[in-house]
């Protein structure tokens, strides 16, 4: 065995049983229980606090390292490989816990910078990830975990510059985050997210995108959203922060809007597509989407695309087959 990487339980992997993050650009896709509950830190110095969270059934339990919980940017190491993974089961691809990745492609898919720091703080972000350890009851894959875990089992530098720089890292994923992968239960994100800078940003997209979705819109009071976001802000600094994001308008997809009775407006910024009305796209398009971007979710593409074509004015196609095509090209240089 290489590097000394062992599977939970004790056996030792082999190296072709890790998966090989080897997708270009697959489309960013999150684990939808992450999403919906307050599993990262808001904050950007070390946060040592256990949180206690309760809501509807749901309990959980987060307790950090002495390095402090993860972040809500830590978990974009999390997305990166559920996305990977994501477009190896569309594509038939075998898949494994156990993934090797290169550090690069993952600052870069992650909008983060590829100078030195970049890289320090991608290897902090491993640590807080491996020794943030949750307990919940929250299913994944009909599996209701109750037991401690980390999101993140293990990791390792495989390979390093010559200056020390890291170059391929291993990660073995929790079985109880992989299990979701494996159910499906993932969110795609819009590429947008990545460019939030501010935590509480981050966290009200991931709460549009898993309760609004696509409906037109979703209320929820201030109080609600506060607990669901993790905030350890009193309710009046909370509601400022809340107030100066709705003024900058900053979220991709979502338009928040204050609302009398202390609740929290969410409507989807694209005109809804009601169906008979989109563009309709060939069986054979769809195919020829597939062999164009391998891994990629050719209807999140088709979604997408429906999106673009709402948002720019919902032009008559004679050819909608074409017009997905080439802007299945003009994105692939993007």
């Amino acid at each position: 065995m290489r590097d000394g990487q062992v599977r939970s339980g004790g056996t030792p992997a082999a190296l072709g049983d890790f998966f090989v993050c080897d997708f270009l650009a697959p489309s960013p896709k999150h684990d939808i229980a992450a999403m919906e509950h307050p599993l990262f830190s808001l904050s950007t110095r070390p946060d040592r606090r256990v949180l206690d969270y309760d809501h509807n059934g749901i309990r959980v339990t987060v307790t950090p390292s002495v390095k402090g919980r993860a972040t809500t940017f830590d978990a974009d190491i999390l997305i990166f490989c559920i996305s990977q993974l994501m477009a190896a089961l569309n594509a038939g691809r075998e898949t494994s816990r156990h993934l090797t990745l290169t550090a690069y492609d993952l600052l870069t898919a992650t909008n983060r910078e590829t100078s030195g720091d970049g890289y320090r703080r991608l290897r902090d972000a491993f640590e807080r990830l491996a020794g943030t350890r949750i307990t919940t009851n929250i299913v994944t894959g009909d599996v209701e975990t109750t037991t401690g875990f980390g999101l993140i089992e293990s990791w390792q530098i495989v390979r390093r510059t010559r200056a020390g720089r890291m170059v391929s890292v291993r990660v073995t994923l929790s079985e109880w985050l992989y299990r979701a992968v494996l159910s499906r239960s993932v969110l795609t994100l819009d590429r947008g997210y990545f460019r939030l800078r501010k935590p509480l940003e981050r966290r009200l997209y991931e709460l549009c995108r898993k309760h609004c979705g696509r409906q037109p819109e979703w209320r929820v009071s201030v109080t609600t959203l506060a607990l669901k976001t993790g905030s350890a802000s009193p309710k009046r600094v909370f509601r400022a922060m809340l107030r100066e994001i709705i003024g900058r308008d900053p979220l991709p997809e979502y338009h928040l809007v204050e609302e009398p009775g202390d609740l929290i407006r969410v409507s989807l910024r694209d005109a809804v597509v009601e169906p008979g009305q989109a563009p309709v796209l060939s069986p054979e398009v769809l195919e020829e989407a597939r062999r164009l971007a391998p891994g990629a979710d050719v209807y999140a593409l088709e979604a997408e695309w429906r999106a673009f074509w709402a948002r720019t004015g919902r032009t008559p196609l004679r050819a909608p087959d074409r017009a997905f095509l080439g802007w299945l090209a003009k994105r692939r240089e993007t």
